[in-house]
């Protein structure tokens, strides 16, 4: 594999988890790359203290990283929750005060691509109810992106490990792209292109690349089965990434997949150390 053109960032919610998330930048920097995003990293915080942030902020900079996504806050993730922003009371609140903060944040390092993971059904409220909450969260959120020129991503997860939420396929998750910028006029919402995601409900990746590229403005990637690297699964990233490419796509892709028993400093030997930094 040599993906001379690609652009990759390693996503450090994933990777990397072994060190503390103040070493993790300094960590993806000594494996060659010069790109990351992150998950929201305060899973109990949507607000956290100033001097967390940062901390942050300095452990990015000073390892020569680039943040180049960042989720808003989601609720437990890694864990039960897929989301916030359309699960009504305290969580919907959560992510609504996340929002200005994490948009701070993220521009105070460069950062204008927002992840906004939308949340799981609940019991006892319908299906309709929640759709409702949750493009009036999704339109504040791209109201609040576009004062820093940004992006607003929506993503579809996967059916088989993810049964409780409703953006499950990429058919689905364009509904709600449309969706949000028919409600703001802003055009600033884009698809979040997880071809793990995708390939895990059965879809056809080609027809995906084909149909949504030009609506897409992030790409993640994990082989399939497993999560794991390039070319522990069955996927085919040299004909993927080479069909998103000449579909249009120039952005970053994610690597957002488990490193398995190894250190994760360990799992990138599928991608040669001079394609690791960032274009």
């Amino acid at each position: 594999m040599g993906f001379p053109d690609t652009r990759f960032n390693v996503n450090l919610s994933i990777l990397f988890t072994e060190l503390a998330l103040l070493e993790r930048p300094a960590a993806a920097r000594a494996a060659g790359f010069t790109a990351v995003e992150l998950w929201w990293p305060w899973v109990d915080a949507p607000v956290p203290e100033r001097s967390e942030l940062a901390a942050l902020r300095a452990a990015l900079e000073d390892a020569g990283t680039r943040l180049v996504g960042l989720n808003f806050y989601a609720g437990r993730l890694p864990g039960p929750d897929r989301g916030a922003l359309s699960i009504p009371g305290e969580e919907s609140e959560r992510f609504r005060a996340n929002v200005p903060v994490a948009v701070e944040f993220a521009r105070s390092l460069g950062c204008t691509s927002f992840n906004a993971l939308y949340g799981n059904r609940v019991e006892g409220v319908s299906g309709e109810e929640q759709d409702r909450l949750a493009l009036e969260n999704l339109a504040f959120a791209a109201r609040a992106v576009a004062e820093v020129e940004g992006t607003l991503l929506i993503e579809a997860l996967n059916a088989p490990e993810s049964p409780a939420c409703p953006i499950v396929s990429a058919p689905r998750a364009i509904e709600v792209v449309d969706a949000v910028n028919a409600a703001t006029g802003l055009d600033n919402a884009r698809f979040l292109m997880d071809l793990y995601h995708l390939s895990m409900n059965g879809e056809d990746l080609e027809e995906v690349i084909d149909r949504y590229t030009g609506k897409t403005a992030h790409v993640q990637i994990a082989d399939n089965p497993g999560r794991g690297a390039p070319g522990t699964g069955q996927l085919d990233f040299d004909a993927l990434l080479t069909r998103l490419a000449k579909a249009g796509y120039d952005g970053f892709i994610g690597l957002e997949y488990k490193p398995g028993d190894a250190p994760s400093a360990d799992a990138f030997t599928w991608l040669p150390a001079d394609r690791r930094a960032a274009k």
